[in-house]
């Protein structure tokens, strides 16, 4: 009887894991996403202003002017978005790693 227990606290154990794995990885990828529509509408709004400055350009070389600093500043927006999604991804990792560090540590003993 009491190896059945055992497994019962075990099964419970590793269920009670699970559930806060999944917990803080579903909060996890809820930040991700609303991350990303916040840099979508950003960049949605920027393009969107580019391009009546560039049909405002009165001459050829604003209109390149305005056309490079609108893909100047894209791509670093771009790149430091990438940056922080890629570390918000590892957070979310070491998050959802947590509850099994305890487990793991026993049966390292």
């Amino acid at each position: 009887m009491s190896n059945f227990e055992e497994m019962q606290k075990l099964s419970k154990e590793n269920m009670d894991i699970a559930m806060e794995t999944l917990g803080s990885m579903s909060k996890g990828f809820q930040a991700i996403a609303a991350e990303v529509a916040d840099y979508q509408k950003k960049s949605f709004e920027d393009g969107s202003a580019a391009v009546e400055k560039l049909v405002a350009s009165k001459s050829l070389d604003k209109a390149f002017e305005a056309q490079a600093d609108y893909f100047k500043t894209s791509y670093e927006g771009f790149v430091g978005e990438m940056t922080k999604i890629g570390e918000m991804v590892t957070d979310l990792s070491k998050d959802a790693y947590k509850p099994y560090e305890g487990v793991l540590g026993k049966m390292a003993k």
